[in-house]
């Protein structure tokens, strides 16, 4: 496939263009005129290079849509790929000299830097690797018309191209039969629902979900329905493409319309404005029913609507598409999102196409684990458990025949052509990616298999690669924020958690959708996933990218570390040598480097020459110090040290003005039950000359620190600790200047300073906003709560110790999706009375140890899904009025009174799904749960509490 080059052509065309630019050239103006002749061809070199880059990267759009097959286009291809890849590299060395230059002011300087640095690189270099490379690009191009004008049988043949001789087929999968069809009962109760309104209008049905969960197959049942089908006076089933013209898909539907009756017109000489008349003629006078199969653009599906006529006799149109934009053109009550099988239904079919000759479809005993581990791979998905299954029943019943099959299932996928048909239908969904998505979407198949993917994780290494280009005067992250909202709504990424203002916490992968990304990113050298779980490492020539998974010996050697930009540990117990030859200067290029949870305790001093380090993440390690030479990272965005021992930064820390998101703290107490949990980070000198800063989380307060604030003017989330009264007034002035500031967490010193917050105001509403520590009278009543208050959608209150519950006071917070409260007042009830907090989506109670009583009264807490009482040792009885929370999914009683949960015991409550309990040392489930994510490292809303169980939070 051409498309990953595209994609790569087009990245360093992207980097060219920055580095050729007036702003950057004038800059290395006298770096360029030095009397070297080499030197002052380098801007006109890649010049040259950029423009040819552009006409291959037209050249393989065009092969790419005409489907040329031809392993001499697939070898020079790859070829080009690795140019593209050497210049990514020549221009990443050149922005580094100039900026050097820049920071160092003089080409003296600059000089010096070569010297002490030999192994680096000179500007000569980089000059004649451009002049190189762009010798090589034109030979590439003469090379690629020399072949093709040799081989006859090289053409550009549209029948090649595999979505026009496969998948854009009408009708279903017809390897199912009905009496196959599982786990679509509710789907196709809502579809026929939809088609019986009583509405005589026009309605448009979406039927929408990822490739190959059998959305055709579940229209396709209900469309051949004889009783379905007598309602309406004609039908037309037209499958839908990105290649399809307009006048074919109207000429389709005219001849669906006609079936058999083609003597009535002529559509083959009709132009396309005829055809639209015909067809609006036609269906002005018909209770019509239109299946549009596989629409990919909501563009497409506004040019069709043109001529669905809404005539008032109850017409019904019926759109399939992997895209939720699409879908969101039908109404609310007309959409369908198709999910995977649940395990269930999913062994179910498995079992009546592997086999479908034995009595109830039954797996002999032998066979059955491994035909679940076949079915868990197939992650729910029917199109590859009905191709896989059906190959199976073809097989002996041979368990370690079976076994190799399993260990090879993606080699088969690839491979073998009974099951190829999974594999093409799933990488539709890569081919109509915006280019600008796909180098975005194989990033997240470096992930483990099932791992729960952090967004604001995902988005920061995005950003370090360069995946994210700046659009008018959106930040980087909010526009990675919409690139990876479009991937879930295309069906690539899985949404697995949301806060309570709905946006998107972690993410998943789809196992076969991961799989087959790893091959594409494999074969293309985007990266390389490292496992020696069975010994042997399959490795791609020449990676850019490096993910290791499991790491049971030292790191091959094959593997070529000069190469990389991002090296990612997810094997805890990978030893120290393996990780360490991808730091010295062989990896000068790496920009992304993540040793999260590794058992390190030192960083070395050449981590200073990744030059083009931009995001370094050391969370969870045993850390104790940073080395100087940290300083010399003058690209660097994101430093993660959270949960290490790094609280204090080298003289000169304030010279990385690129850092975007600085975040660090020491757990100090893992039963959160103090004020001070954790130690946070002290501001060093100049910390407020970091002005592109955007988090800083967790930092002490200084008196000098807190009267400098006002310089980060770019902070979204601040959380700022050990406050003293003396600091608030200061404090409040700074927060003042602040544009960004979306996230606010303050932290007194101690339980017993006061916090004077009654003077704070902001410019811009807060989303969510943590005070901790006691408060003076009157904050809640503030200028902030009443200019702010009704927008804010967290909050959390800590150890504020009002003598009365503030319930009533933060019920005025009408938007409010989230509240926690810890240790707040002193009273004994707390008391939710009618009409209050109607937007609330979860409740915290946590250590109130006074509350002997909690009363929800009818009308309150109508949108409640999640609530959680912690600590709470007078409460005996259950929360009366429980019974009214009828939009509630969890709730969890945890290291409560032994009594407590006695009676939660013999209370029903069949209306919450899932039910958790724990006194302090035991823990407990009340109801059976399944598909909930237990507690582990990669899940964050997972944390231990000291012999009390898991408790989510």
């Amino acid at each position: 496939m051409r498309i990953m080059v595209e994609v790569a052509v087009l990245f360093v065309i992207k980097k060219i263009g920055i580095a050729v630019a007036c702003e950057t050239l004038k800059l290395a103006k006298p770096l360029l005129g030095d009397n070297s002749e080499m030197r002052m061809a380098l801007p006109v070199n890649m010049k040259l290079i950029k423009g040819e880059l552009e006409i291959i990267n037209a050249f393989l759009k065009e092969i790419s849509m005409n489907g040329c097959n031809s392993e001499i286009i697939e070898t020079w291809t790859g070829q080009v790929r690795r140019l593209a890849y050497d210049m990514e590299d020549i221009v990443d060395q050149f922005m580094h000299v100039v900026s050097e230059y820049q920071q160092k002011g003089s080409l003296s300087c600059v000089r010096k830097v070569f010297k002490k640095h030999q192994h680096l690189f000179s500007l000569d270099e980089i000059a004649a690797k451009a002049d190189m490379i762009n010798k090589e690009l034109m030979e590439l191009s003469n090379r690629i018309g020399r072949w093709t004008q040799l081989m006859p049988g090289v053409s550009y043949n549209p029948a090649t191209n595999y979505d026009s001789e496969l998948v854009y087929q009408s009708g279903h999968d017809h390897s199912i039969n009905d009496n196959e069809l599982v786990g679509i009962d509710l789907n196709r109760k809502i579809l026929i629902k939809s088609l019986h309104l009583q509405d005589t209008s026009l309605r448009i049905i979406a039927i929408w979900g990822m490739g190959g969960l059998g959305k055709s197959t579940l229209v396709n049942n209900v469309y051949r329905n004889e009783t379905i089908s007598s309602k309406f006076n004609c039908h037309a089933w037209v499958s839908v493409s990105q290649s399809n013209k307009m006048i074919d898909i109207w000429r389709n539907m005219l001849k669906e319309i006609y079936g058999n009756d083609n003597r009535a017109f002529d559509a083959g000489s009709m132009n396309s404005a005829e055809l639209r008349m015909e067809l609006m003629k036609i269906l002005d006078k018909k209770r019509y029913l239109i299946i549009l199969d596989d629409v990919w653009t909501a563009e497409t599906l506004f040019k069709i609507r043109e001529v669905l006529v809404d005539n008032g006799l109850g017409s019904r149109v019926i759109i399939t598409t992997r895209i939720e934009e699409v879908a969101s053109i039908a109404e609310d009550g007309c959409k369908i999102k198709v999910e995977p099988l649940n395990d269930h239904d999913a062994w179910l079919l498995f079992c009546m196409k592997t086999f479908p000759k034995t009595k109830n479809n039954i797996c002999p005993p032998e066979l059955h684990q491994c035909g679940k581990d076949i079915v868990e791979k197939c992650d729910g998905l029917p199109l590859a458990i009905v191709a896989i299954g059906s190959l199976l029943s073809l097989k002996t019943r041979n368990i370690k025949e079976w076994r190799l099959f399993y260990y090879q299932l993606i080699s088969e996928i690839h491979n073998n052509e009974n099951l190829n048909r999974v594999e093409k239908i799933l990488n539709l969904s890569y081919k109509y990616l915006p280019n600008y998505l796909k180098n975005c979407f194989l990033y997240c198949a470096m992930f483990p298999e099932d791992y729960l993917i952090h967004r604001k994780r995902l988005v920061r290494m995005w950003i370090a690669e360069g995946f994210i280009e700046q659009k008018g005067v959106c930040s980087l992250e909010d526009v990675a924020e919409v690139y990876l909202t479009e991937l879930v709504q295309r069906s690539m990424l899985q949404v697995v958690a949301r806060n309570s203002f709905d946006r998107i916490q972690c993410l998943c992968m789809h196992d076969l959708v991961r799989e087959l990304a790893i091959f594409q990113s494999k074969k293309e050298n985007f990266c390389t996933i490292y496992d020696d779980t069975h010994g042997v490492v399959q490795v791609g020539s020449d990676p850019r990218r490096i993910s290791v998974l499991q790491c049971n010996n030292d790191i091959q050697s094959t593997i070529d570390p000069s190469r990389l930009r991002t090296f990612i540990a997810f094997e805890t117990c990978i030893t120290t040598c393996s990780w360490y030859s991808f730091i010295p200067s062989e990896s000068k290029y790496l920009a992304v480097l993540d040793l999260s949870g590794l058992p390190i305790e030192t960083i070395p001093n050449s981590v200073g020459l990744l030059f083009n380090l931009r995001l370094l993440c050391l969370n969870d390690t045993n850390v104790k110090e940073l080395p100087k030479y940290i300083t010399k990272l003058h690209n660097l965005q994101t430093l993660n040290l959270e949960r290490t021992q790094v609280l204090k930064f080298p003289q000169g820390f304030s010279k990385l003005k690129k850092l975007r998101h600085l975040l660090a703290w020491k757990l100090l107490d893992a039963t959160y039950r103090s004020l001070n949990n954790w130690d946070s980070m002290e501001p060093s000198e100049g910390f407020w000359n970091l002005k592109e800063l955007q988090s800083l989380n967790e930092v002490r307060a200084t008196k000098v620190f807190v009267a400098k604030l006002g310089n980060l003017s770019q902070l979204r989330s601040l959380s700022i600790t050990r406050i003293r009264s003396s600091h608030c007034s200061q404090l409040c002035n700074s927060l003042s200047k602040m544009h960004q500031l979306t996230r606010l967490h303050i932290r007194a010193i101690n339980k017993d300073e006061l916090l004077f917050m009654e003077n704070l105001t902001l410019q811009n509403p807060l989303e969510k906003l943590d005070l901790v520590g006691s408060l003076s009278e009157g904050t809640l009543e503030s200028p902030f709560f009443s200019a702010h208050g009704s927008q804010l959608l967290q909050i959390e209150l800590a150890w504020c110790q009002f003598i009365g519950s503030p319930v009533a006071q933060l019920s005025k917070l009408s938007n409010l999706t989230e509240l926690r409260l810890t240790r707040v007042h002193t009273s004994q009830q707390i008391n939710f009375l009618g009409k209050l907090f109607q937007k609330l989506k979860k409740l915290v109670l946590w250590d109130l140890p006074q509350v002997n009583q909690i009363c929800i009264h009818d009308g309150a807490l109508v949108s409640l899904e999640c609530l959680h009482i912690d600590s709470l040792k007078k409460l005996r009885d259950v929360p009366i009025g429980i019974g009214f929370l009828s939009s509630i999914k969890e709730a969890y009683f945890t290291r409560m009174h032994s009594e407590f949960v006695r009676n939660l015991q013999t209370v029903k409550l069949n209306h919450i799904p899932k039910v958790y309990w724990s006194t302090e040392g035991v823990c407990s489930v009340e109801r059976e749960v399944t598909n909930l994510p237990g507690p582990s490292s990669t899940n964050p809303q997972w944390r231990i509490l000291g012999g009390s169980g898991w408790v989510f939070i």
